[in-house]
């Protein structure tokens, strides 16, 4: 048994879905000390809480870097500026606890998915490590195909994935619904799927006629009135529960319905992160994906849904009914583009697979140290 320590960034869903995924069959061999921060540990605690008492997974709270939003829009200069007194004022700080918490426990593998501060500790230490993420996409991937502005983003975003895991070796899986061809220089890096949980992976897809809608609190008032006035049933998440408005009804969070309505659904609306795109993909499911204006990676996520026929997109503040309906007008062929998705873009199994093998050429360097 091994024990590994697994750090993740706090934003957003995707982070600790992938995280806890991997934890639910890495547990049964190893142990797992998961790291994680705001979003993330309040996700997580539910499943690996002090209360829950799960074997072989303790769940630590750190600091982490958060998105800001100003006029329920993302505000990205205060984001970054808040990323730059993180990494000023709270990244030191951190970096040296891990260190000494590397130091006293050992472990045999460090994984980050998209968190600084383990991947640093790790090097300073000696320990193994590997990155589970999708932020690679922005490094390691040809993104050609893309708009120029994108494209731009991309580059500039690439230097904190660099910044983040330092320079020297290390594993690179990069989770995502697509795979274009990766740059020269990064062939080592391992395309995976999304990391898909066993419940999902076992539902069987069926076709109901209502859309399914994952949307943030900051969600602006003209999404949901054009939501309202499209003609189809509606069931939101993520907005928590509320009076009904008009066809569109409001629903808790509740990971075995939200499954079960994704699989029913006809199609998904929602905001356009890797993770829910890959589950909806695996399930045959159209997307219309609705990224914020100033959230470049899931402006990404969305052109390369587009570009695999899978789906349209809008900007979230763009968003209105002519391309909805435009959109809901043309979901046979969606369909048929996605039935070739249906139940092919599992990453889990390669992404266990990649750390497996982590862990034995880690154990075969311990065993080739004792007997040289």
């Amino acid at each position: 048994m091994a024990k590994i320590f697994y750090s993740m960034a706090g934003e957003g869903r995707g982070h600790a879905v992938r995280v806890r995924t991997l934890v639910e069959h890495l547990r049964h061999e190893h142990e797992l000390v998961l790291f994680a921060p705001d979003e993330a540990y309040d996700f997580l605690v539910k499943s690996y809480g002090d209360d829950r008492a799960v074997e072989n997974v303790r769940l630590l709270r750190i600091p982490g870097i958060k998105f800001h939003y100003t006029g329920g829009k993302l505000d990205l200069f205060k984001s970054i500026g808040h990323g730059l007194n993180y990494a000023r004022r709270d990244l030191p700080t951190l970096v040296g606890a891990f260190r000494r918490r590397i130091e006293a426990e050992q472990p045999d593998l460090c994984i980050s998915d998209f968190e600084p501060s383990l991947p640093r500790a790790a090097r300073k230490a000696g320990v193994p490590l590997m990155s589970i993420d999708h932020q690679h996409v922005l490094l390691a991937y040809d993104l050609s195909t893309l708009p120029l502005l994108l494209r731009r983003y991309a580059w500039w975003m690439s230097w904190s994935v660099r910044c983040y895991y330092g320079k020297g070796d290390y594993e690179a899986v990069t989770s995502s619904f697509y795979t274009p061809p990766l740059k020269s220089g990064f062939e080592r890096v391992q395309q995976v799927g999304p990391m898909l949980r066993e419940d999902l992976v076992a539902t069987i897809p069926q076709q109901d006629n209502f859309l399914l809608s994952y949307l943030r609190t900051n969600t602006p008032s003209h999404v949901l009135e054009t939501l309202a006035a499209c003609g189809w049933d509606v069931r939101v998440y993520g907005l928590g529960e509320r009076p009904r408005q008009g066809r569109v009804s409001f629903h808790a969070i509740d990971e075995c319905r939200f499954v079960d309505d994704l699989a029913s659904c006809a199609a998904l609306v929602s905001a356009a992160g890797n993770q829910l795109l890959g589950e909806s993909l695996y399930l045959g499911k159209p997307v219309f994906a609705i990224p914020e204006e100033m959230h470049h990676e899931q402006q990404i996520n969305a052109c390369f849904l587009k570009q695999m026929g899978a789906g349209d997109w809008t900007t979230l503040e763009s968003f209105s009914l002519p391309p909805l309906a435009k959109f809901l007008s043309q979901l046979d062929q969606y369909r048929e583009n996605t039935s070739t998705l249906c139940g092919r873009l599992n990453g889990t199994p390669d992404a266990l697979a990649a750390i497996r093998q982590t862990l034995a050429r880690r154990e075969l360097v311990r065993i080739d140290a004792q007997f040289s």
